[in-house]
């Protein structure tokens, strides 16, 4: 009977595991993106100025740099064109 326990322990602890694991994947993912697109958005900063290009920061662009990446901050700079 200790045995049958144990074994319904392991189970239920792989697959709670299991649920537990996308969740993680999906934030990891969005603050990889988040931070790539911030990173993006200061170097586009840093080397625009020198040209007139300039992309301002503020909560929507951060937004927007952060879910979409490269793409979302290449869109913010042909707003900004």
């Amino acid at each position: 009977m200790e045995i049958l326990v144990g074994l319904g322990a392991i189970v239920v602890l792989y697959l709670l595991m299991k649920l537990l694991s996308f969740p993680i994947k999906a934030i990891t993912g969005l603050v990889v993106n988040g931070v790539i697109g911030l990173l993006m958005l200061w170097v586009v900063n840093l080397f625009g100025s020198a040209i007139g290009l300039s992309v301002d920061i503020n909560i929507i662009s951060a937004l927007v740099a952060g879910f979409f990446s490269i793409p979302g901050v290449l869109v913010l700079i042909l707003l900004n064109l």
